[in-house]
C-alpha cells in the first residue's frame, strides 16, 4: 500500500498559478516522509484565493518557482501512484507543467474523492469534501494548507481501503480519470453557444452523457454536465423562436 498524496494551493483562478505544494509519502499504509514548499507563481494573488488559504504575495517572496522544485516533484511522483482529492490538483500540476514547458511526470493519479463516494453511501452525492470526510473518519487537520490537505487525502484513501476491503490496485481500475468525457461535455457547451450542432457531435454528446449516468459523476464531470444543460436551456428559446 505505497503511494504519495499531493495537494496544491493556487494564487488565483488560473489553475497554473500554484503558490504552495504539499506531498505526503506513504509506505505500507504509514506516513514515512513529507515535503512542502511555498511557490512563487509569477502571477498575481486574487483576494478570493487568499481568503481561502491565507497565502499572500508577500509570503512567497524569495520562494522557488515551479521549475525550481520540478526535480523534487519528480523524486516523489515518478513511477508511483499519486493521490489527490478531486481532479483539481492533477489538472493544476498538468497545466503548470505546460505553462513552463516541462515534461510530464510519470505517475498514476488516483482521486480520493471518487474513492470515498464509492465507499460510503452517504457520501455518494454530497458530503465528499475533504473536511467532511476527515470528520467522518476522525482525522483532524488544518484545512487549506497544502501539506495538511495532502496528508488528509492519504488518510481518506486508507480509511476507504479499510472500509471497502478493496486494495489500491482495485481502486485504480474503478476510478480511472475520464478526461474525454468531461472534454466532450465542455465541447458541447461551445457548440450550443454558437447555436449549431452536427449529428455526429450530437451522437457523441449523448453517448458521453449516457456513460456519465452509468457511473457516479466526479466533481469535474458534474460541473461540465451542468454547463452543458445551462447552454441547452439558453439555446431552446432561440430554436423555438426560429
Amino acid at each position: 500500500m505505497d503511494f504519495v498524496a499531493l495537494d496544491v494551493e493556487t494564487a488565483n483562478a488560473d489553475m497554473a498559478s500554484i503558490c504552495q505544494i504539499g506531498i505526503a509519502k506513504y509506505a505500507e499504509g504509514k506516513l514515512v516522509e513529507e515535503w512542502s514548499s511555498l511557490i512563487d507563481p509569477e502571477d498575481y494573488f486574487d483576494f478570493i484565493n487568499v481568503g481561502i488559504h491565507g497565502i499572500t504575495e508577500e509570503d512567497v517572496v524569495g520562494s522557488p518557482t515551479f521549475p525550481e522544485v520540478f526535480n523534487t516533484l519528480g523524486r516523489f511522483l515518478n513511477n508511483t501512484t499519486c493521490v489527490s482529492h478531486t481532479h483539481f490538483d492533477r489538472v493544476s500540476v498538468g497545466r503548470t507543467l505546460a505553462k513552463y514547458g516541462l515534461k510530464e511526470i510519470e505517475t498514476v493519479w488516483l482521486d480520493s474523492a471518487r474513492v470515498a463516494r464509492r465507499t460510503w453511501e452517504d457520501c455518494a452525492w454530497s458530503g465528499y469534501g475533504l473536511a467532511n470526510l476527515c470528520e467522518k473518519i476522525g482525522y483532524e487537520f488544518r484545512h487549506h494548507d497544502a501539506l495538511e490537505d495532502a496528508k488528509a487525502s492519504g488518510q481518506v484513501l486508507l480509511a476507504a481501503i479499510e472500509a471497502s476491503g478493496l486494495d489500491i490496485d482495485v481502486w485504480l481500475r474503478r476510478v480511472k480519470p475520464r478526461p474525454l468525457i468531461t472534454s466532450l461535455c465542455l465541447t458541447g457547451v461551445q457548440i450550443l453557444e454558437r447555436k449549431y450542432c452536427s449529428l455526429i457531435l450530437a451522437i457523441a454528446l449523448v453517448s458521453a452523457m449516457m456513460e456519465l449516468l452509468l457511473d457516479l459523476l466526479d466533481s469535474a464531470e458534474l460541473k461540465a454536465l451542468r454547463l452543458l444543460f445551462r447552454a441547452g436551456r439558453r439555446l431552446r428559446p432561440c430554436c423555438e423562436a426560429g
